[in-house]
């Protein structure tokens, strides 16, 4: 049982953490470090923080469900479906993976998630686009195939290592054509069927800190309602820039630690 004081202190981060998720994304970023910290190793600590934000993304999906909608032919049925297979691929291959490998793999990981979460977040939304049968000639197909491609290859990552994917998705999205805050919204759906595998499968080892978990999960849940009036409040690039300004650092620390 881990000290009160040390759960005491991740609630409150949850809070923060969770209310930093709704509105950009990134919440991995500040909690997983922490957890590290704590003691825990890289997997367990992976797994114990995406247990610990599942209600926090499931909060955040049922605000975000009516907004949520697919890009031209491409349906949001067939993005649901995709990101299930791929989030539980991930996190198969992460419940199989050593700790002294995926510590290894951390660093890295960590860095091509900050590159593209930086990348992600300079992205600037094309016209709008939203919703099954509005096609706008050929360029749509090809389009929606490198969503459809990018949305695997996302889902198998955020299976894996969740840092990110909200970011990576919403510049797969409005690349696509997607208006920012239908993307946005869709990206707050994805990210649950990505996640809903790995807390199933995650739910069943042995290797996550319940405890901490936990107080993880109340913090975060509460936070995302804040993060429901702070999305009002706040200017996304501030937020945007900060969060890559703790994931360069972090991977830094990472590497040399």
């Amino acid at each position: 049982m881990e000290p009160i004081s040390v759960l005491l202190g991740v609630l409150l981060l949850g809070v923060y953490t969770g209310a930093q998720n709704f509105m950009a994304g990134g919440g991995t970023f500040i909690i997983f470090p922490v957890l590290l910290l704590i003691g825990l190793d890289p997997v367990t600590a992976s797994m114990t923080a995406a247990m610990g934000l599942f209600p926090n993304q499931l909060s955040s999906a049922h605000v975000s469900r009516r907004l949520a909608t697919g890009v031209n032919t491409l349906s949001l049925k067939k993005l649901l479906l995709v990101s299930v297979i791929g989030g539980c691929t991930g996190s198969l291959l992460l419940s199989v993976t050593p700790s002294k490998v995926f510590s290894h793999l951390v660093p890295w990981l960590t860095l091509f998630a900050t590159l593209l979460f930086a990348w992600g977040s300079l992205i600037k939304p094309n016209p709008v686009m939203a919703g099954p049968g509005i096609h706008e000639g050929g360029g749509a197909a090809t389009r929606e195939k490198r969503l459809l491609l990018a949305q695997i290859t996302i889902a198998v990552y955020g299976g894996y290592f969740a840092a990110g994917i909200g970011f990576l998705m919403l510049a797969a999205l409005t690349m696509s054509g997607l208006e920012a805050r239908r993307a946005i919204a869709t990206k707050n759906v994805l990210v649950v069927a990505i996640t809903s595998m790995s807390f199933i499968i995650y739910a069943l080892s042995a290797r996550v800190n319940w405890p901490i978990a936990i107080a993880l999960a109340l913090g975060a849940l509460g936070g995302s309602w804040i993060g429901a009036w702070l999305i009002q409040h706040i200017p996304n690039r501030w937020l945007k820039g900060y969060v890559v300004i703790v994931g360069l650092l972090l991977t830094l620390w990472l590497f040399l630690r």
